[in-house]
């Protein structure tokens, strides 16, 4: 079965914001990146004034529930707007799921990343559904968190 968490986007605060959130659930980052770690990629070169920002955190706040984020710059930059900054991120149990999900979602929607191997997960995709609500499906397999 599915988990489901929000996914936050920032304009270069999100390592300010997690930190912030972090004093006031307590717990432990167990997972922090930066767009600098990331592998190269064909075509792309990470700015330099991008490599230090959060490709992706996460701090668990319950039992059940984390929440994650991470900065948003380049092609996703002109898209950002406060107060509408997050994505609903479901994590689905297997990769027919999240391919289920994922069309389902995207029916009459838009979708902006086509599911898909990444290097942090064996399928991940976005969209936005046709009621203009943005989600991420994953399925993270063998990869990890």
């Amino acid at each position: 079965m599915a988990s489901v968490n929000i996914y936050l986007n920032f304009k270069g605060n999100c390592e300010e914001a997690f930190n912030f959130y972090k004093s006031v659930f307590g717990g432990e980052f167990p997972y922090i990146g930066r767009f600098g770690e990331m592998p190269p990629q064909e075509g792309y070169t990470v700015p330099e004034e991008d490599k230090n920002k959060i490709m992706h955190v996460s701090l668990p706040i319950g039992e059940h529930t984390t929440i994650m984020g991470s900065d948003t710059g380049g092609q996703w930059a002109p898209g950002f707007v406060q107060g509408n900054n997050f994505s609903i991120s479901v994590n689905a149990a297997s990769t027919e799921e999240a391919e289920t999900l994922f069309n389902g979602l995207a029916e009459g929607g838009k979708v902006t990343m086509p599911l898909s191997k990444t290097f942090w997960s064996e399928n991940f995709g976005m969209l936005t559904d046709k009621f203009g609500i943005a989600w991420m499906v994953s399925f993270d397999g063998n990869m990890g968190t």
